[in-house]
Formats: C-alpha cells, structure tokens, sequence
C-alpha cells in the first residue's frame, strides 16, 4: 500500500469517527505535526507509530513480508 492510500484511509477513517487531529494526536501519543503529515502523504512513519494510530481509530495493520 503507499502513501497516499494509507494517508486517505487514516483521514477517512479519523473523520468519520469525528475525531479532530488534536485529539487524535492526544489519545494515541503521536505528535500532531506527525499526524498533519500523515494524513497530507508527506510523512513516514514508522510501523509503530501507524499502529499507534490504528489503535486508536480501530484499524487494524497487517505487516506482509515478501522474499
């Protein structure tokens, strides 16, 4: 999945919860400048963070490893 994706799919999913970016960034204890850049596709983040994220907008994040 790339970026844009996934920065779509966290605003979408933020939105419909009704959860400003504030308070997104309060609840899951990631930087509300991280999150602005997330949610522009500007940033990368690292796995934790995105589960961080996840958590508390009730996604779910699967890590697939190709050889």
């Amino acid at each position: 999945m790339n970026k844009e994706i996934l920065s779509k799919l966290i605003k979408e999913r933020r939105k419909i919860l009704k959860v400003r970016q504030e308070d997104l960034a309060e609840i899951s204890g990631v930087a509300l400048r991280t999150i602005i850049l997330i949610e522009r596709g500007e940033g990368n983040p690292s796995f934790e963070t995105l589960l961080k994220i996840a958590s508390v907008l009730g996604m779910e994040l699967q890590l697939n490893v190709k050889l």
